[in-house]
């Protein structure tokens, strides 16, 4: 299966010498990226299946200068692909060859931590964990904590909706920011939200999160800070097949207990975990949980106990719990790495993030191995159990003729399936490029209309990250969004693919 791409208009690769021109008067020379082989380390996000060479790459470092940007994009009807730190799995800032492809690593400033309001404003170019670590000293952290925590930032974040192990109980980045000023096409810079708990009016704080990129460019983040909880201890827990560990994730759930986290991992993640980064997984089990559970020390002390008795009535064969806060963060450490660990397996990975009701957890994992099974490959399993996202890791070798193909399929199969119980596409890495042709699967065809109709609200030729998400691309004279004379359009070479 071949993921198209808007085709090239001729006519923004002939003004090519005139838009960097014309960019060289709004950005440092350094902040420029023109040659081929630097753009180079451009043409892909950690979707790596695809890639493309950016027309040019701005890295600005002020809003003006973004607003300038896209004031001079809009002028000259040239598209633009919206850059954090490039770790997006789904192709979200994936460059077009007749785009700008607008990085905003350089937007890497705290600007203000506020204590007594618990919370922080910072720049989209911000890593993920670097929040933690600049509040950890009076005992405060940014909950939102997806595995690329290290590198991704804040704004991909935003972009996405990302979540991560503790998003079962505290929320994806949607529960955990407060405000945006965001760069609209054409210039203007807008604020939404603030430091207050609710936004006024409409919610376009919402509306702008998980937009991955097509709305707007978030210049600025607020987000919430949390006080640590006074303690949290982790349990280990080993089963013989990765349908009992299903159970009990429903069993845990069932009982009313909301864990910190509550992950799963299969028997071939545990195995090359375990060769990557030994963390004293249960070499015998099929699958494993690790359950963080987290708040005062008698309720802590509590739920522990609960939790244990849990496992045991659903055939555990191996609990442990953590003893000191080492051993609990040498639970999540296999897990923090399962991603990179995989590849001892196989040389290449696609990461799927499909979403299910928890219930249905059983019957799905079954499922995605009868799958890929059909198509000669493995799927290794590691993913968000308590909340139901999962992350199927479909192992192959670009090397081998076919197999990327071949695990494509898996994949659209796998998602589907998720659709099929009534689970959703994605969780918490978007839709970008990757699932976008799946859109249909979920959404009717009018479904889909009123959701481009936002989008024309805010882009209405269609120049921001245009090819992502929606895979029909529609004029906005279609909505009824543009004035239309003499039965012509506006714009009639405006590409449809």
């Amino acid at each position: 299966m071949t993921l198209a791409m808007p085709a090239p208009e001729p006519e923004i690769l002939a003004r090519r010498d005139e838009l960097i021109e014309r960019l060289r008067a709004i950005l440092p020379a350094q902040n420029l990226i023109v040659d081929e082989t630097a753009r180079r380390a451009y043409e892909c996000d950690a979707f790596t299946m695809y890639r493309a060479l950016p027309l040019v790459v701005a890295l600005p470092e002020t809003v003006a200068q973004v607003s300038a940007v896209l004031a001079l994009a809009a002028e000259m009807n040239v598209k633009v692909v919206p850059r954090g730190a490039g770790t997006s799995l789904s192709g979200g800032s994936m460059p077009l060859e007749d785009g700008i492809l607008l990085g905003m690593s350089k937007f890497n400033r705290i600007l203000e931590i506020d204590y007594e309001n618990r919370c922080a404003r910072v720049q989209p170019g911000v890593q993920n964990l670097a929040i933690s670590k600049a509040v950890e000293s009076r005992g405060f952290y940014y909950a939102p904590d997806p595995s690329s925590q290290i590198a991704c930032s804040i704004g991909g974040n935003v972009a996405e909706n990302a979540g991560g192990v503790h998003c079962l109980k505290y929320g994806l980045t949607t529960n955990n920011i407060l405000g945006l000023e965001v760069v609209l096409m054409g210039g203007e810079v807008i604020r939404l939200g603030g430091k207050h708990l609710d936004s006024e009016a409409y919610d376009l704080l919402g509306l702008m999160t998980g937009s991955e990129g097509l709305l707007g460019v978030v210049t600025e983040v607020t987000v919430r800070i949390l006080q640590k909880p006074a303690v949290a201890r982790g349990l280990l827990v080993g089963f013989s097949s990765v349908e009992a560990g299903a159970r009990f994730v429903g069993a845990v759930i069932a009982r009313g207990i909301i864990p910190g986290g509550m992950e799963m991992m299969d028997k071939a993640t545990i195995h090359a975990v375990e060769r990557f980064q030994p963390c004293g997984y249960p070499l015998d089990a099929e699958a494993i949980v690790i359950v963080e559970l987290d708040g005062a020390q008698a309720e802590v002390d509590h739920l522990v106990d609960l939790v244990e008795t849990i496992a045991r009535d659903e055939g555990a064969t191996t609990t442990k719990v953590s003893t000191s806060e080492a051993e609990r963060l040498q639970f999540w450490a296999g897990r923090k790495n399962a991603f990179p660990a995989v590849s001892c397996i196989k040389p290449d990975y696609l990461c799927m993030d499909g979403t299910i009701p928890r219930a249905r957890l059983p019957e799905v994992l079954a499922g995605m191995d009868e799958i890929a099974k059909r198509e000669g490959l493995q799927v290794a399993n590691v993913f968000h159990a308590g909340d139901g996202n999962l992350h199927p890791l479909i192992l192959y070798d670009a090397s081998i003729e076919g197999e990327m193909e071949r695990a494509e399929k898996v994949g659209f199969d796998i998602l589907r399936l998720c659709v099929a119980v009534g689970g959703v596409l994605t969780g918490e890495h978007g839709v970008g490029v990757e699932k976008r042709d799946l859109m249909s699967e979920m959404f009717n065809e009018t479904d889909l209309d009123q959701q481009l109709r936002v989008k024309c609200a805010f882009d209405s030729l269609n120049r921001l990250n245009p090819g992502k998400v929606f895979p029909t691309l529609h004029r906005c004279a279609e909505f009824g969004m543009m004035h239309v004379s003499g039965g012509k359009t506006p714009f009639p070479d405006l590409p449809r693919f």
